[in-house]
């Protein structure tokens, strides 16, 4: 073992994985993926595929209690759960949550956490089947696992991708993000000013709000993908931002990618929000995660027969050979690097 002390935060969370999956350990010979994915994958005798991933959400990491309702924290966390199932071409069944809370928060609270839970599990159709609840000195902490299913012959990985795909994007991008700041804005607002704060008026944000707040995991990509009898070569959720997943993409294939600035999706409301902060909405969209959309490629001829029947995605870009690297084509026409954006 080493002698000099590592902080993680100088290694990041990726080398921090890396690191702990470099052990010698167990191996099944029924995982066919375990991590670098959005979910494991184990064969079952009958010949079908198990996906299991899990979430933990932290008070103060990954929500503040300031401006999140618990109903809708409880919607959030399964969103991003089944979202890690939806990623692999597959359908999520049943979960598990784990609560650890601090005896300061009422039942009432906990009460409407899990009524957020059951509403977006009947709307996903996942059963929650069980779990642990302890008590924590500190902050509230919530982890949910998802069991789903899928067929072997319509699976999709982060891997597959071949040079040329097209790199496609459901919905919108950096709506999350703008929502974030909206109401990161209203609470020191309301820090600043106390009991002589009015109640924040958050109509003309509701659109970018609620993209924070109860995320739509895009469980109609998966349908209609089947109906279609399409399999994309390679599918990841946005739950880190565009360029980390599209980067993830790319490692996974060994393929570089270009993305077209103009072809973002980027929501109006979106842009008014960064137009408001002062603020470069394209970094909103590159940068900024918890969309919970999602990215595939798919080949080129593939693209125009799929919008015919679902339209709510758009081309971003190809992928590329792995030598080009990671690029973008800026609105000018000039490709920069993402390196030279962050």
């Amino acid at each position: 073992m080493s002698d000099t002390f590592q902080t993680i935060q100088s290694i990041g969370a990726k080398n921090l994985l890396d690191k702990l999956t470099d052990f010698d350990s167990y191996k099944s010979d029924n995982v066919i993926q375990s991590v670098g994915d959005d979910s494991a994958v184990i064969e079952e005798k009958d010949g079908d595929l198990t996906l299991l991933t899990s979430e933990t959400f932290v008070e103060g990491v990954d929500f503040d209690p300031t401006y999140t309702p618990f109903h809708h924290l409880g919607y959030k966390i399964v969103s991003a759960g089944v979202s890690d199932i939806y990623a692999m071409n597959g359908m999520p069944e049943t979960m598990l949550i784990n609560l650890a809370a601090p005896n300061r928060m009422s039942v009432q609270m906990i009460e409407d956490l899990y009524k957020g839970i059951y509403a977006a599990g009947k709307e996903h159709e996942v059963e929650l089947v069980g779990g642990d609840m302890k008590a924590n000195h500190a902050n509230l902490v919530v982890s949910i696992s998802i069991y789903g299913k899928v067929d072997q012959n319509v699976i999709s990985y982060r891997k597959g991708a071949e040079d040329g795909d097209a790199i496609c994007i459901t919905g919108d991008l950096g709506g999350a993000l703008a929502g974030l700041r909206i109401l990161m804005r209203e609470k020191k607002f309301w820090e600043e000013h106390g009991d002589d704060a009015v109640q924040p008026e958050l109509g003309d944000y509701q659109f970018v709000v609620k993209r924070q707040l109860v995320p739509k995991a895009r469980r109609d990509l998966v349908y209609n993908l089947r109906d279609n009898n399409l399999v994309p070569s390679s599918m990841i959720d946005l739950s880190k931002g565009l360029v980390s997943e599209l980067s993830a993409l790319c490692d996974a294939s060994s393929l570089g990618a270009t993305i077209y600035q103009a072809a973002l999706p980027i929501a109006i409301e979106t842009r008014q929000v960064a137009d408001e902060m002062k603020e470069d909405v394209d970094r909103y969209a590159l940068f900024g995660g918890e969309d919970f959309e999602l990215m595939f490629t798919l080949p080129e001829k593939q693209v125009e027969a799929f919008a015919n029947k679902f339209n709510d995605f758009v081309v971003i870009g190809r992928m590329r050979p792995e030598e080009e690297g990671m690029k973008m084509q800026t609105a000018e026409g000039d490709l920069v690097s993402f390196d030279e954006l962050s």
